[in-house]
């Protein structure tokens, strides 16, 4: 079974406060799960999240033109 976090452990993975993971489940933008009146989110949701942000630098030469 995979890990679920709660909102405080994804805030301090993430380097953010708790409100940013909270809006993150509000606006459905991460994957999470109810566990009685508690919100958890899999590990696996929050590396799906950070990849789908994840910007890959470009290769440039001399003249600014994309290699």
């Amino acid at each position: 079974m995979e890990r679920l976090l709660s909102v405080a452990e994804v805030a301090e993975l993430l380097g953010t406060t708790e409100r940013f993971p909270r809006r993150l489940i509000a606006e459905r933008r991460i994957r999470f799960v109810h566990v009685g009146r508690h919100v958890r989110i899999p590990e696996s949701a929050v590396a799906e999240f950070v990849e789908r942000g994840t910007v890959e630098p470009r290769m440039t030469t001399r003249r600014g033109v994309v290699a």
